[in-house]
Order: structure tokens, then C-alpha cells, then sequence
């Protein structure tokens, strides 16, 4: 006797994908003129934090759960923010060096001197501050999309990892070395670096094509 075949459930069958409706994949760097334009948008709404922010994430080339867990003592110990910096990544649980030039040490040392905020307290405050919380990624991720939504870019074609990418694409772009953007990103192989960057052979070509022998 054979056997029935198994029903399956109307609901089973009418479920909606989850990335129905939504871009999916990498998320494109942003190009300097975009941060140039959304550089002056921050500084002309007088919006200190933002600009603090944007700065931070771009020179800093973390995640964003790593942007929101900094604290003041990580960049500003002694009230006033630092050339250079070190960060625990909570994803590898690696130390990661980044920069900051002078315009983003400006930006935070304004940002604090307006703010008030001390050693102990998340460099950057959320929208329910009492000192002891700060952003959250969700909210991060939704500053993101009004930057790159405010110079006329989609924000459905943007995210965090837009900043993360930036200056370490730009660095690539304009040197070629790989290994320097491995160490910036905090990546434990260089192959993830590739992947990250979307390194395809035309970019190592076009490279190529600047030396002469």
C-alpha cells in the first residue's frame, strides 16, 4: 500500500522570505565626497555629536558594535582625545590601532567640552542618557541611514560597514597595500581582507598598471 504524501501546512507554503524587499550583500564604501558633504551638513545644524561621530567611525574603521562600546578613557583619558587609540574587538576579542586626525580630535574634544561627559561614561550618548548608557547599534544604524539620506543617497544602499569600509578602500585604492589595510581592519587573515574590500583582478591590474619598471 503506498504511502499518502505528507501535507504540507497554507502556512508553510505562503511564508515570506526575509529578505524580501530588502538589499542584501556588501555594503558600498562611502566616496569623499559623500563624507565631505555629510561633514558640512553635520557642521552647519551645529550637530556636535554627529559630527563627532561620523568622524570617529570613519578614522576608526570599527564595527559599529565597537563604535558605540568606546568609552571616553579609550580615546580621551585625559580629557582631551588622543592621536592615536587602541580597541578590543567583541567580535575577535583582538586589539585593533586606529588614528585620529585632527579634525575628528577636534570634533570629540568639542563634543566633551559641550557634553561634559567623563572618564567611566560611553564616549557617545544615546537617546536615553544617564551616564551609564550610551548609543545603541540599533540607533547607530539609524543615524547612518539620516547622514547618507541627507546629501540624497538611498539609505537602503548604506550601513554601518559603509563607514567601516571607507577610509580602508581609500587606503588600499591609493597604496595597493593589503597587508596595511588587514592590520587597520583588525582581520586575523588576509583573505578576509580581500573579501571585505571585494578585491576582483581588475583592481590588482589597475595597480599594476601604476608601477614602471
Amino acid at each position: 500500500m503506498e504511502k499518502e504524501p505528507a501535507c504540507i501546512p497554507d502556512k508553510q507554503l505562503s511564508r515570506t522570505p526575509w529578505n524580501k524587499g530588502k538589499l542584501i550583500g556588501a555594503k558600498p564604501p562611502l566616496k569623499p565626497s559623500h563624507v565631505w558633504s555629510i561633514r558640512t551638513k553635520l557642521q552647519i545644524e551645529c550637530k556636535t555629536r554627529d559630527l563627532a561621530l561620523f568622524n570617529f567611525a570613519i578614522d576608526s574603521k570599527l564595527r559599529g558594535c565597537d563604535v558605540v562600546a568606546v568609552h571616553v578613557d579609550d580615546v580621551a583619558p585625559s580629557g582631551y582625545s588622543m592621536d592615536r587609540a587602541t580597541i578590543r574587538q567583541k567580535k575577535t576579542g583582538r586589539p585593533v590601532r586606529f588614528e585620529l586626525t585632527d579634525q575628528t580630535r577636534m570634533a570629540i574634544d568639542d563634543y566633551l567640552r559641550k557634553t561634559g561627559r567623563q572618564p567611566g561614561q560611553f564616549l557617545f550618548a544615546g537617546r536615553k542618557d544617564d551616564g551609564k548608557r550610551g548609543l545603541t547599534t540599533r540607533q547607530y544604524a539609524r543615524l547612518v541611514q539620516e547622514w547618507v539620506a541627507s546629501i540624497g543617497l538611498d539609505p537602503a544602499k548604506f550601513g554601518t560597514h559603509s563607514l567601516r569600509r571607507t577610509k580602508a578602500v581609500l587606503i588600499y585604492r591609493r597604496t595597493g597595500n593589503l597587508r596595511a589595510v588587514q592590520l587597520l581592519l583588525g582581520h586575523s587573515k588576509i583573505e578576509s581582507t580581500v573579501r571585505y574590500l571585494g578585491i576582483e583582478v581588475d583592481d590588482a591590474i589597475e595597480i599594476a598598471e601604476k608601477i614602471d619598471i
